[in-house]
């Protein structure tokens, strides 16, 4: 059996227990002192957070995969604040993937290797099936729609060129490169990560530190569970 199939054959309950069990794991592995990637991106992380501008300024937490929702919702806030004579470009609007949402900041190669639509239960809405792309990451026209609004321009690469920031947690991907490991090298599937990150999107200390910061910039807040 090759190691990534292991996944395919891991029933999520198991898979979650795992990741409780390695949580303090991967906190305690990003918080190392001598770690001096995780010092430089702390540092990425405050520039990153002082681009949050705007006159409305919201936060989306996104915790988990949950439809269409961490993506249509910046949407729908830009479109309703532009309808009450807000442009986009004085809104603030930051989306946090964290937790078991964190495939959504990943390349579509990722998601094919380490069968993220098995693992994080999310089905292509185009093949009805678990993923093996990153169905937010440059989308077709089509991919997505609604009743009485038609095409939803959701992608993020779409949501990034109308001013929307995405960040995604570090802590979490520590935990779940350990999870995934199992008789691999957990190291080396988290440089994985890191280097699958998709463009735009900044890698934080953790979620919960990207909330706290976005909030002391006077973002509302919005769970998106």
């Amino acid at each position: 059996m090759k190691k990534n199939d292991i996944l395919s054959k891991t029933p999520r309950r198991k898979f979650l227990e795992s990741l409780t069990a390695a949580g303090a794991l991967g906190i305690s592995a990003w918080a190392t002192p001598l770690d001096v990637r995780a010092s430089a991106m702390a540092s990425d992380a405050e520039a990153w957070i002082e681009k949050i501008k705007g006159t409305h300024r919201v936060v989306f937490d996104v915790p988990r995969p949950h439809g269409i929702f961490p993506f249509e919702w910046p949407r729908n806030f830009l479109m309703t604040n532009m309808k009450t004579g807000t442009p986009e470009n004085d809104c603030g609007v930051v989306v946090v993937l964290r937790h078991e949402a964190i495939p959504f900041a990943m390349e579509d190669r990722l998601w094919a290797k380490y069968k993220f639509g098995e693992v994080f239960k999310v089905v292509d809405a185009v093949t009805k099936a678990p993923a093996v792309r990153n169905p937010f990451w440059k989308p077709k026209t089509g991919d997505f729609s609604a009743p009485g609004l038609g095409n939803l321009a959701i992608g993020i690469n779409e949501l990034q060129e109308r001013g929307v920031l995405f960040c995604v947690c570090d802590s979490a991907m520590t935990v779940f490169s350990n999870v995934l490991a199992k008789d691999s090298d957990a190291v080396e599937i988290k440089k994985d990560f890191v280097t699958g990150v998709l463009p735009g999107i900044q890698i934080v200390p953790s979620g919960l530190w990207a909330l706290g910061r976005a909030q002391e910039k006077k973002c509302g807040y919005i769970f998106v569970g």
